[in-house]
């Protein structure tokens, strides 16, 4: 079987043949790293593949449930068209500095909406502000509120929106019954929650790169 360093240096040629990474998508890191914020953010692989996603369903409004830094978000608001918007959740205001300085700088300001506080409090509240009906949803938050998430977004998405939920693998944990790891609980609960509910039409991918061994869920609300 190929170890990660295989894994990482097939990441790294498709992303210099496919999708190098810009100038400004660069600094994103850079400044996410300069102001302590943990490396997290998706791959440039994984981000193009976002945005991919997002661009074949042809979304114009988009919810995502963690922010850190805004590098996904820049990915996804990208896709967008003029009437186009992306609200995203980030409960830690340095995260939430950050991502605004990032999104401000590569010019997205008015197609991107951040809201800071934890998701649970604030996803209540989204109808009430004019948030809701969404045609694309990214969960990529703390896994052990993953199922709280997925309610929410099965509740705010519209019919045929696409759901993408993040890190759903955890290294093959996914499979252990007999975990106490609260992230893969978490992450679990939430599967569960999906295969039960009639609105959901879901498909698993475990992926392997950058990001070791993982994967994702995505998701069609019928």
């Amino acid at each position: 079987m190929k170890n990660d360093k295989t894994w990482n240096s097939v990441d790294h040629y498709f992303t210099e043949q496919f999708q190098p990474e810009s100038k400004d998508l660069q600094y994103v890191r850079d400044n996410n790293q300069k102001h302590g914020l943990p490396e997290i953010d998706v791959t440039p692989i994984q981000g193009k593949f976002l945005a991919m996603l997002a661009q074949l369903k042809g979304a114009k409004n988009i919810l995502e449930i963690g922010t850190l830094g805004g590098y996904s978000t820049i990915w996804l608001a990208r896709t967008l068209p003029e009437d186009g918007k992306i609200v995203t959740l980030e409960v830690d205001p340095i995260h939430v500095k950050t991502a605004q300085a990032n999104i401000n700088s590569v010019k997205l300001a008015n197609k991107v909406t951040i809201i800071e506080g934890p998701a649970l409090s604030t996803l209540p509240t989204l109808q009430a502000q004019g948030f809701s009906n969404f045609d694309f949803i990214f969960i990529d938050a703390d896994k052990p509120n993953n199922p709280h998430y997925i309610k929410w977004a099965l509740q705010l998405a519209a019919k045929g929106a696409v759901i993408v939920s993040d890190n759903v693998v955890r290294d093959g944990e996914v499979i252990n019954k007999n975990t106490c790891d609260e992230k893969v609980l978490g992450i679990r609960k939430f599967i569960d929650i999906l295969t039960k509910d009639e609105r959901a039409d879901s498909v698993g991918i475990q992926t392997v790169g950058e990001k070791g061994y993982d994967g994702f869920v995505l998701t069609i609300v019928q």
